[in-house]
């Protein structure tokens, strides 16, 4: 029996000790210089820009260990850092603040805030974080139902909201339906020309259907933006701020969507674009020209769950 239960034990610590692992494996990747870097000259890069956009897959965990790691290394170089998110929406910015300052309870805060489904295990490492460096975190996007409605109406849906309403989204909307952009995301939604014999009726009614769920994804692209831009705005009294945004990758990767928005609102502001990308095995990432073009840097990592070719927007 003891002879029994120490095997079993032999066999059960191990397993502890993986899961308590804090290494998580990655590598990283200079776009701009065209080699392999390390992690520690990434985060140093990154504390001296103005903006820094993690692109992430949301359903990856070793992805949400690197962000906290990313928070850490610029705690440890710089002071001013604002945390701003995709996974809260700005009509939650109040009990958002309330809570940081410890006005409200953790629990309070949830039942109000419309937290992500993986939120205990994903996010609020970096609330947390961002909480014990009493550093601002901004809730970031638009409210769900708004972008609903404009994914089934357009933007007319949001023509007659309320003065109050309309500061859950952004003012300035520049979402043309000709760019790399909307092209990536037609792509990304898995949209195929028509078949020989549809009729132009059709064509037509399907093109509606896709920029109207490309108005929806542009709103929350220029939401952020705007979100973003404050931030920095708000910062920068007598000092440099750096904002660093978390969203899914599709949002910033190539320097789209809510980058672009965000470089629009603020000229000369050195902004770097990072996305977080899964594989299978680490030692045979070999990014070709095109892969450089997603992110300043690319971040690899292993995990149970990887990227093996995007084909939604990760949002």
């Amino acid at each position: 029996m003891r002879l029994l239960t120490f095997v079993s034990l032999g066999i059960f610590f191990p397993a502890v000790l993986i899961a308590q692992s804090s290494y998580v494996p990655q590598r990283v990747y200079d776009s701009g210089h065209k080699r392999f870097s390390d992690f520690e000259s990434m985060i140093h890069e990154l504390s001296k820009a103005g903006v820094v956009f993690v692109g992430e897959q949301h359903d990856d965990p070793n992805t949400h260990r690197l962000e906290l790691a990313i928070l850490e290394g610029l705690a440890r170089r710089r002071s001013g850092v604002i945390v701003s998110l995709e996974m809260f929406e700005r009509d939650v910015q109040e009990p958002l603040g309330h809570f940081l300052m410890d006005h409200m309870t953790e629990d309070e805060f949830l039942k109000v805030s419309r937290p992500w489904p993986r939120y205990a295990t994903d996010y609020k490492p970096l609330v947390d974080f961002a909480m014990s460096k009493q550093w601002p975190v901004v809730a970031a996007n638009v409210p769900r139902p708004i972008a609903s409605e404009v994914s089934k109406a357009g933007f007319a849906a949001i023509d007659s909201k309320s003065e109050d309403e309309r500061k859950w989204f952004a003012r300035d909307r520049q979402c043309p339906t000709d760019d790399e952009y909307f092209k990536r995301f037609v792509e990304a939604m898995g949209d195929h020309p028509a078949a020989p014999g549809t009729t132009a009726t059709a064509v037509a009614a399907k093109r509606e259907t896709t920029e109207r769920f490309y108005f929806a994804q542009c709103l929350k692209d220029e939401t952020m933006a705007e979100s973003i831009a404050e931030a920095y705005a708000a910062g920068a009294t007598g000092k440099k701020p750096l904002v660093v945004h978390f969203n899914g990758a599709f949002h910033s990767d190539f320097g789209q969507g809510t980058a672009a928005r965000t470089k629009r609102r603020l000229p000369g502001k050195e902004i770097v674009v990072l996305s977080v990308l899964p594989v299978k095995d680490l030692d045979a990432v070999t990014p070709d020209g095109n892969e450089r073009k997603r992110a300043d840097y690319l971040v690899y990592t292993t995990s149970g769950v990887f990227l093996t070719t995007q084909k939604r927007p990760n949002r």
